[in-house]
């Protein structure tokens, strides 16, 4: 498997139907960049064995107690790893026949029938991995939790890259801030056309942090995505994510005119 580093990460966003299609996102990086920490979450394809079994819907939850547990496993070894979060247990029960058919096709297919947001959940997500990292498909109730968890991502992907240590070798406190949802907003129209940011070619240097990112189009075959981006042909950055730090502030340049 590819990207085992996580050193990109790629995004599509399909806005009229609220899902991002992602390579080199973890579970835990989601779970951590979330503005909220998760709700409850019901299992439609895991390999995990601390869930608790619904008699309804004849599948495992995860209370938001028991959460932490399951973002120690390596949820990638299981292969496919779906599930969707509900707001109260109660609701589980209420669900009907075609509401439970269309759970079991989203975690079966990793797409959906009707629009996936169940009124008796009140769910906010639908997260559908496969080899988790390297095709997660996320469904969003609202866009803005994309924007503002994809400002937490991008540091939060940034901080272990850098090796910066005091003289007793002890970890620096955590310099970088989220990025500001308006700047995030601003890529929309690019997050649309497919764009790969690469944590291998961020440049260091005393006053700023820049990540280039890349546009390269609409992938569903993530291999096909990884080959084209590697093959040494790549152009001049289409996009600019520059940390000031200094000011601590984060400014974007988008070089391509029919972005801006």
């Amino acid at each position: 498997m590819k990207n085992e580093s996580n050193d990109i990460l790629y995004m599509h966003m399909q806005a009229s139907e609220r899902f991002v299609l992602f390579n080199g996102l973890t579970f835990q990086e989601f779970a951590f960049s979330l503005p909220y920490t998760l709700n409850s979450i019901l299992l439609l394809k895991h390999q995990f064995d601390g869930g608790e079994y619904n008699l309804n819907v004849l599948l495992e939850s995860v209370s938001s107690e028991d959460i932490s547990k399951l973002l120690k496993e390596n949820v990638r070894g299981y292969g496919d790893f779906c599930w969707i979060d509900f707001e109260e247990a109660d609701g589980l029960d209420e669900l009907e026949g075609r509401e439970i058919s269309e759970l079991l096709y989203l975690g079966h297919t990793k797409n959906h029938l009707e629009p996936p947001f169940f009124r008796k959940l009140n769910n906010q997500f639908v997260y559908l991995a496969q080899d988790d990292g390297w095709f997660n498909k996320i469904y969003f109730r609202s866009l803005s939790t994309y924007y503002n968890m994809l400002g937490s991502l991008i540091p939060l992907k940034l901080e272990p890259l850098k090796v910066e240590r005091n003289w007793l070798r002890i970890r620096k406190k955590k310099e970088l801030t989220a990025i500001p949802v308006d700047i995030i907003t601003a890529l929309a129209p690019i997050l649309a056309e497919g764009l790969i940011f690469s944590f291998r070619h961020v440049k260091y240097s005393r006053t700023k942090i820049e990540v280039p990112a890349w546009v390269v189009g609409d992938y569903l075959n993530m291999d096909e995505m990884y080959d084209d981006f590697s093959d040494g042909k790549i152009k001049e950055p289409d996009v600019f994510i520059t940390f000031h730090r200094k000011e601590k502030v984060w400014e974007s340049v988008i070089k391509s005119d029919s972005f801006s």
